[in-house]
């Protein structure tokens, strides 16, 4: 079984160590004690609270699509030339970036600072795990 000590499971939620620590003390997520006598968290807990933390609302701009895979952010990048355009996003700790037409650009109204969705459908997704990590 997976554990991981408070400040590795509130870098993997995004948040401060303190911020898991009240988690713990208000019951939101179960902790225990290992061998060297540290708190640590469960994995498949973890997990559970990382899937609960990132749901969002339903988005009633959005249409119907078969992609799951969406991150709303706020543009902070646009590079155009006549033909093709670099869309920069940041999605919460994410940068996202996407290559589209310099029309789609202008028919979608983006901008520097404009609120937008990147929607990802892929059929290859590579996952990695640490090095030495089985």
């Amino acid at each position: 079984m997976t554990h991981y000590r408070i400040s590795e499971a509130a870098a993997l939620l995004g948040v401060s160590d303190d911020t898991l620590r009240r988690w713990v003390d208000a019951g939101t997520l179960a902790a225990g004690v290992d061998e060297s006598g540290r708190q640590v968290v469960d994995g498949a807990d973890l997990a559970a609270v990382a899937v609960e933390r990132a749901r969002t609302p339903d988005d009633t701009d959005a249409g119907r699509t078969s992609a799951r895979n969406r991150f709303t952010g706020i543009v902070t990048a646009l590079t155009l030339d006549t033909v093709m355009a670099q869309v920069e996003l940041q999605c919460g700790p994410y940068r996202v970036v996407s290559l589209m037409s310099s029309e789609a650009v202008r028919e979608l109204g983006l901008e520097v600072g404009s609120r937008a969705t990147a929607v990802v459908k892929a059929t290859t997704v590579l996952v990695e795990t640490p090095r030495g990590h089985r």
